[in-house]
């Protein structure tokens, strides 16, 4: 099996301006935030990013290079609303394409399958669609000629996850509770970039859980990361908690911009080992 293992910057080399990525994770749990971090220092901008948001959208919010976020929510889980993500709402600097949590997991099936759209009856009598005109609805081709929403498919160019554990092939391991929707993020994407806490061999992998914890396969993914720490602040479980003290550090900058910018320049503006042992003292 081919060793797809790489670096950070050699994934994030792969984004370029006015791109559509999709980041997995949900709210603040195991985000790919080493990738976020380094698309920080690469400076790309004008990008659509697809995602269950959290700090992913919030910190692009921040750094001005998100034009665009489609979303069924933008939370740091412990903070309801993602501050920096607010605040851009309220400035009317991002452009927002908002849906309902089950239409935004229509929009990857329908992207992960190659469909141009997913049929559904969400939606339909809500505010959904008059935020989005762009939704469509569709007419049943059968007897009961039924009106459903149309979801168009959420289709990326690149995607970033973070799992537990990988091998160098790109088979990935989530060890948490929850799986979340990190396959399909990979499916709908042109290229997808899997960053973990430890690469282990293929048989570690296999021992090292239930074979439904085996959501990543090597067919998925373009190339593998080695991020010890790659998800923090997030969550990782179980091989870490959410660090909870950073986080509202993080959120508290987005009333006061001087915070903001001491806060980039110590843990953005530096390199991924720079910030681990920035947040490790």
């Amino acid at each position: 099996m081919k060793d797809k293992r790489m670096t950070v910057e050699q994934a994030v080399a792969e984004v370029t301006d006015g791109m559509t990525i999709g980041i997995g994770g949900w709210g603040s749990r195991r985000k790919p935030m080493a990738f976020v971090r380094a698309l920080v220092r690469k400076g790309v901008k004008d990008l659509t990013v697809v995602s269950y948001g959290g700090p992913d959208i919030g910190l692009l919010c921040a750094t001005g290079q998100l034009r665009k976020a489609v979303y069924g929510f933008v939370s740091l889980d412990s903070i309801p609303l993602e501050p920096h993500f607010r605040k851009a709402r309220q400035n009317g600097t991002l452009e927002a394409v908002e849906l309902d949590e089950g239409m935004f997991l229509l929009g990857l099936r329908a992207a992960a399958q190659r469909l141009p759209f997913l049929p559904t009856r969400a939606g339909l009598g809500s505010d959904v669609l008059k935020i989005n005109p762009h939704l469509r609805t569709v007419k049943s081709p059968y007897d009961d000629g039924e009106e459903l929403v149309a979801v168009p498919a959420l289709n990326v160019d690149v995607a970033f996850i973070h799992m537990n554990r990988a091998d160098a092939a790109g088979n990935g391991q989530a060890l948490g509770r929850d799986p979340y929707f990190d396959n399909l993020f990979c499916m709908a994407a042109t290229k997808a970039f899997m960053s973990c806490e430890k690469v282990v061999s293929t048989e570690e992998l296999v021992r090292g859980g239930p074979l439904q914890s085996l959501l990543i396969n090597r067919m998925m993914v373009t190339g593998v990361v080695e991020a010890p720490g790659g998800a923090h602040f997030t969550e990782c479980p179980p091989d870490y908690g959410r660090d909870e003290k950073f986080q509202r550090e993080y959120a508290a900058t987005a009333k006061d911009e001087e915070a903001w910018k001491a806060f980039r320049a110590k843990y953005l503006d530096v390199s991924e080992a720079e910030y681990q042992k920035a947040v490790a003292s």
